[in-house]
């Protein structure tokens, strides 16, 4: 049998006596694959799947590669249970585990895909559909097999290409080349785009040669989950790491306590979680967090752990009520002590409170393995620390005054101790500690207080916002979380009081993707400093949304801020349109209950919902 042309797709399927097709699909000129009815004015038999992956080079990939692609218009069937992958480099222990674990990882992705309507792997009884089916063997080329940790430092460029060998008995050959493992697995990862279902014939195809080379624009492409005002199971965690790894997003932000629970398990101070978790099940162990961290890791995403301090701290600190460790914890009303209920803040000038650090710290260490560490440190509310006698009373046996002013050093000697207690759970060795913007980051404040040397800043304010250029200027190096285009709970209705919430209106994909870190900056003005924006990152803060609704309210949004961070295309949102539906159904295909964004009647007709100017 020869290697199959897309216009011949279906000829296994017709040997095997399955019903030519009411509709095909036919790629023109325009880049549109348009839905003819078959035998009227067209005998070419191709699925939309393969008609869209070759109408346009970038249909199928998400997202797009930034180097030279070429894919050839010839198809070859992929045989589903026989994959294969390995590297020519090999090194005992972790570099080794991470090659098993990907295989493993790419079984289970070809799995999921080869799955027709029925739900039934398919495994055709016809044995000439058998023999047309061939291997995969996927090789990696690593230059570096040391580098085992995901991270800002590491090199993610990638080439890709894959020789298909007349001989039907020779194995689809498929090599990816990187500098180290991570680049390796994106270069996978694109390869697991280019191989889909075609529904004409019920099997897996892919292009016979595939040339391309890609890599990142922005270093740091995140999400954040915030686990504490709602838990999350691992398993969900998980399923967002996945989604995750498959539109190459890298850093997973795992705001994982608040002032409403302490879910995570401090071993030398038990009394944290079993004070703070909701239940005694809703709680993340050391293993639970290793395994996370492992899982993340095969997928290239590094997991980096925050702990929200001197605000944003509670429920949990109970047994430090007696030491004056907290205070405004549950106080009323809550509106002149926080932000939202339920108030807490640590009190800055208790040696009590950084021993309790140190071992949240030491704990933390332990189980992350991220190189950068957050400390949160957004939204303290300095009428709480002027309002609780344990405070004030200590700032005036110390020699702090009482102004605005004199409450911002505090909070600042608060910040310089926690990194201090952090260098020293860490060996001596000090860790990139990363802050929100804050009181401390405020117009004319930003080299007052914090040095550029020690902190990166994540930005939280508007797009708009002056701060960001004040803060390029200082050299500090910034990511950006602007809430009016990547918070992912704006747009729902309040959860105190009525009306909707704090940040709406919704926040649409065309937003996320039109969010540009380059625009931004040309902006406000600050252009010569876009080395200093390590990149962004979407938030989901999760006062109105536990597991049950993770995957909507993530999904497909979280792809839109992928291709904008690791392509950074010139080309506004309108085409990426038809690549994002298909970028939708591909992570409903593995498994992410993605949000929908139009009749599936669009899917089938690319070229008939959009708007005319």
């Amino acid at each position: 049998m020869k290697l199959l042309g897309a216009a011949l797709l279906f000829a296994a399927a017709l040997v095997s006596g399955q019903d030519a097709p009411f509709w095909t699909y036919k790629c023109e000129q325009d880049g549109i694959c348009y839905k003819q009815r078959f035998g009227q004015g067209t005998t070419q038999i191709q699925s939309l799947a393969v008609c869209k992956m070759f109408c346009d080079a970038y249909a199928a990939l998400w997202p797009r590669p930034t180097g030279a692609i070429s894919l050839t218009k010839t198809l070859v069937f992929v045989d589903p249970l026989k994959i294969r992958l390995t590297s020519k480099t090999s090194k005992e222990g972790k570099y080794n585990t991470l090659v098993a674990n990907l295989e493993q990882y790419v079984k289970s992705i070809i799995e999921s895909q080869n799955r027709p309507q029925t739900g039934v792997v398919s495994q055709s009884s016809d044995k000439s559909a058998r023999a047309a089916k061939r291997e995969l063997d996927i090789v990696l080329n690593v230059a570096d097999p040391n580098v085992v940790r995901p991270g800002l430092s590491v090199d993610e460029s990638y080439t890709l290409k894959v020789i298909t060998n007349s001989a039907e008995t020779e194995p689809i050959h498929a090599e990816v080349t990187a500098n180290n493992i991570f680049g390796a697995r994106h270069g996978v990862e694109t390869l697991l785009q280019l191989v889909v279902w075609s529904d004409l014939d019920n099997s897996l195809v892919m292009p016979i040669e595939v040339n391309l080379s890609d890599a990142p624009v922005y270093k740091h492409r995140g999400f954040l989950l915030d686990t504490a005002r709602n838990y999350f199971s691992i398993e969900s965690i998980k399923r967002t790491i996945d989604a995750m790894a498959q539109v190459k997003l890298n850093a997973f932000h795992w705001h994982i306590t608040d002032s409403h629970s302490f879910p995570f398990v401090v071993s030398t101070k038990p009394e944290l979680h079993k004070l703070g978790a909701y239940t005694p099940e809703k709680i993340y162990t050391h293993d639970a967090i290793r395994d996370v961290v492992e899982y993340a890791r095969v997928r290239g995403v590094q997991v980096i752990p925050e702990f929200d301090a001197p605000a944003h701290v509670g429920e949990g600190w109970q047994f430090g009520d007696a030491d004056n460790l907290t205070v405004c914890v549950g106080q009323e009303p809550w509106t002149s002590y926080c932000v939202e209920p339920p108030c807490g803040q640590l009190n800055p000038l208790k040696d009590g409170v950084y021993e309790i650090l140190s071992l949240i710290y030491k704990d933390m260490l332990s189980v992350f393995d991220s190189e950068v560490f957050h400390f949160g440190g957004d939204e303290v509310n300095l009428n709480c620390w002027n309002s609780s006698a344990a405070v004030t009373d200590l700032m005036a046996q110390q020699g702090y005054g009482r102004s605005d002013s004199e409450f911002l050093r505090l909070w600042s000697d608060f910040q310089e101790r926690a990194l201090t207690e952090l260098t020293k759970a860490n060996n001596g060795t000090r860790l990139p500690g990363i802050l929100w913007t804050s009181h401390l980051t405020e117009s004319g404040k930003v080299s007052k207080y914090l040095d550029s040397g020690n902190y990166i800043i994540q930005v939280w304010t508007t797009g708009k916002d002056q701060v960001i250029a004040e803060l390029l200027r200082a050299g500090f190096k910034v990511i950006l979380s602007n809430y009016d285009a990547l918070y992912f709970d704006c747009g729902y209705g309040a959860w105190v009081g009525t009306g909707n919430n704090w940040c709406s209106p919704y926040i649409g994909w065309q937003k996320v993707y039109e969010n540009r870190p380059k625009k931004i900056l040309e902006d406000l003005g600050v252009s010569q400093y876009a080395d200093l924006v390590l990149g962004s990152e979407a938030a989901l803060w999760s006062e109105q949304v536990d597991e049950q609704a993770l995957d909507g309210k993530v999904w497909p949004r979280a792809a839109a801020l992928a291709e904008r961070l690791w392509s950074d295309p010139d080309e506004d949102w309108k085409q990426a349109n038809m690549r994002m539906i298909n970028v939708r159904e591909r992570l409903v295909s593995r498994g992410v209950m993605a949000d929908a964004l139009q009749p599936e009647w669009c899917l089938q007709n690319d070229d008939k919902c959009k708007l005319y100017s």
